[in-house]
């Protein structure tokens, strides 16, 4: 359990900086949200603004137990994720032609968004509690089902873009656990060669409709290119200060879908500027590199394999929906860490902080 004295190795600098991305996100989504008609804001704001607050509950909960003792119990809380999944292929709740959701009454609970934490926890488990030099084939197999049935069940939902987070965390605690490069190559040669097989016979016409969009937008503006075609605009359009705070044109006239979501960061470049990408950016940044040295030093591989694997995810979906926002990767609803709107992304996202926080203030414990 929690104790005093470790209080004195609270990474402040950390926690900081992911409150204030919070905090960026929850002015954005305030903005997006804000009718200059009515002068009233979103029921989104209000909603986001309690997740954080659960959120930051959850952090801190989440540091009153050793992060071993958590792992420890891993195979039980991943037990509960895939019954979780499975309720929600059966019984969830559908919107937009998917079940992604467990209804609790004025709230929906998303599931798939703690996958990339639960999985994190056991693979750290399987493999920290082998101290082998070299590792059978076995111990990689293992990996790969265990991750596996998540990325099924979530994709099966459908949410490839959720299921897809899975894999950075994977391959990225399998490196620190030893696999060797040359074998990740050989893994990436057989995906590219597959790649034709998935298009003609894994993939769904709509998937398949946003490559094609990302590639040439232009070929159905008013349609599947639409979203990309005003993503690269409002981006574009921000220049170097920005527009200011609700002054963005894109995002107040909705001429941008699904901007407190999707395309949070979209509407912060033009609102902003190339200043305040720049400087949320940097938060980013230092989010990672400060992770970074709590698993260099942490005490033991399970903390370190726990570290990586918590910030794979993170880091896949910051980049991958920052590139998505420029236009220089397909739209997929990946929210943004932190920034977008989403109460159980927000909440996950803390909690996953919670545990790199935790590794490192413990340390010097025994």
């Amino acid at each position: 359990m929690f104790e005093r004295r470790l209080y004195a190795n609270i990474d402040g600098k950390l926690l900081s900086a992911v409150v204030a991305l919070s905090l960026i996100g929850l002015v954005m989504i305030f903005s997006t949200t804000y009718d200059a008609a009515t002068e009233q804001v979103g029921s989104q704001f209000y909603r986001q603004l309690g997740a954080l607050l659960i959120g930051l509950v959850a952090l801190a909960a989440s540091l009153t137990i050793d992060y071993r003792t958590i792992v420890n119990r891993s195979l039980l809380i991943y037990g509960g994720l895939a019954a979780c999944l499975l309720y929600t292929l059966w019984f969830g709740v559908e919107q937009g032609g998917a079940k992604r959701w467990i209804g609790l009454g004025v709230v929906n609970f998303q599931p798939s968004e703690f996958a990339r934490l639960v999985v994190a926890l056991v693979l750290a488990f399987i493999f920290a509690k082998d101290h082998r030099g070299s590792r059978r084939s076995s111990d990689w197999l293992i990996g790969i089902v265990i991750v596996g049935l998540p990325v099924f069940l979530i994709a099966r939902q459908p949410d490839l873009g959720t299921a897809a987070i899975l894999l950075p965390v994977c391959i990225v605690i399998m490196l620190f656990a030893g696999l060797k490069l040359r074998v990740l190559a050989v893994l990436s040669v057989v995906a590219i060669l597959a790649a034709p097989v998935v298009w003609a016979y894994g993939m769904e016409d709509y998937q398949k409709t946003r490559i094609a969009s990302f590639l040439d937008p232009e070929q159905d503006p008013r349609g599947a290119g639409y979203q990309q075609i005003q993503a690269r605009i409002t981006v574009g359009s921000g220049g170097l200060t920005g527009r200011g705070f609700l002054q963005g044109t894109q995002s107040q006239y909705d001429f941008l879908p699904v901007a407190h979501n999707d395309f949070i960061f979209s509407v912060l470049a033009e609102e902003h500027g190339f200043i305040g990408v720049l400087f949320t950016l940097g938060l980013y940044l230092f989010v990672v590199l400060r992770s970074l040295e709590a698993a260099r030093l942490s005490k033991d591989r399970m903390g370190q394999y726990l570290v990586a694997g918590v910030l794979a995810g993170f880091t896949f979906q910051v980049i991958y929906n920052v590139t998505m926002s420029a236009g220089l990767a397909p739209v997929k609803g990946l929210p943004l860490p932190l920034m977008s709107y989403g109460g159980s992304s927000v909440i996950a996202t803390l909690l996953g902080f919670g545990l790199i926080l935790n590794v490192r203030m413990r340390r010097f414990t025994n």
